[in-house]
């Protein structure tokens, strides 16, 4: 099913004029991977395709709100996970505690947590990775050259600020500037 699934990828990323970077040597079976920018739903298309393309088994976090019947059919087959951005229900500590299950997992995100323009990015993620103690992976959606690349990896440490501030360079070196409340 998977080798089907990479097919149908590679033909979605052909028809839109896209292309992408093969997995990194880094990759990691247990990571988390952040994306960015988020501009529009296409952003989710690519990146729910492209988990098909490498044939990975991530989960990608999606609003909650997209999964309506018949839709939701679609987003849960793709490996999209319904995240409902308006509560605190522990959803940090229930998703280290599936890190902590399984050989392999690999959660996707995008820290801005909306197609809107953001002044800062939501931070879960880190808090994510630092507690399963697995790597942050950072993708990048490069709409100027139609291209998703992979720009490196970081462990998180022990000051959030510090490790925000490393995955913002690790964008501005591709040309992408996070939004930080905290501009250094």
């Amino acid at each position: 099913m998977q080798t089907i699934g990479s097919l149908i990828g590679r033909l979605l990323y052909f028809f839109m004029g896209w292309t992408y970077d093969p997995l990194p040597e880094y990759w990691d079976k247990k990571s988390v991977v952040i994306g960015f920018p988020h501009t529009t739903n296409m952003d989710t298309l690519r990146a729910l395709t492209y988990i098909k393309i490498a044939k990975v088994n991530a989960r990608l976090l999606v609003k909650a709100s997209w999964f309506f019947f018949p839709m939701s059919i679609l987003l849960k087959s793709l490996g999209g996970l319904p995240i409902k951005r308006n509560k605190t229900s522990g959803f940090v500590e229930n998703v280290v505690n599936e890190f902590n299950k399984r050989d392999e997992l690999v959660l996707a995100l995008v820290p801005e947590g909306t197609r809107k323009q953001v002044i800062t990015i939501k931070t879960g993620f880190w808090h994510i990775a630092r507690g399963a103690k697995v790597p942050i992976i950072c993708w990048y959606l490069d709409n100027q050259s139609k291209r998703t690349r992979w720009l490196g990896k970081i462990y998180p440490g022990d000051c959030l600020e510090t490790d925000l501030l490393k995955i913002k360079k690790i964008y501005e070196k591709a040309g992408f500037v996070i939004p930080l409340n905290n501009q250094k």
